[in-house]
């Protein structure tokens, strides 16, 4: 069994920002905004790849921008999918089984923390309504702790 040669990633960045277009974050910004913010921030932290090209996409099957079956039929690794399918959220879903899902997902990890980290940039967050931004922010800080993420508590 031979598997296809993925995507370069530039082409894995065009499909993500096609998927997104004419999608907006809360704030208004366009979406693609976003996506490239987590796939540098995956990169800065030193992600690999894999998990770049998760970065890229994994927005588009939760919020209904790619199909499940077309993500599995990309060419993309089996391990790229594998990331995308851990940090899409799905209906009904506690957040206790979400973030087991991620910590479960080898590579996973690392692109949720970039997508957290930029969801909850005190800039992004500063230009939404007070309530909307505690309410994202309560979130964001409990998905953290969840995954283990909590910045500033050490282990003693």
């Amino acid at each position: 069994m031979t598997e296809t040669t993925p995507l370069p990633l530039a082409e894995i960045e065009a499909v993500a920002r096609a998927a997104h277009t004419g999608q907006t974050d809360k704030a208004g910004r366009p979406y693609a905004e976003h996506l490239r913010a987590v796939a540098e921030g995956v990169r800065a932290r030193g992600g690999d790849e894999e998990q770049i090209a998760a970065a890229w996409l994994h927005d588009a099957v939760e919020d209904d921008r790619l199909s499940r079956r077309r993500l599995e039929e990309a060419a993309l690794t089996r391990r790229t999918k594998d990331i995308v399918l851990a940090v899409t959220k799905r209906s009904g879903e506690s957040p206790e089984a979400y973030a087991a899902r991620i910590l479960a997902t080898p590579g996973a990890l690392l692109v949720k923390e970039a997508d957290l980290a930029h969801n909850a940039d005190p800039a992004r967050l500063a230009a939404l309504d007070g309530p909307t931004r505690t309410r994202l922010t309560e979130k964001y800080a409990r998905m953290r702790a969840l995954l283990g993420l909590v910045a500033g508590e050490g282990d003693s």
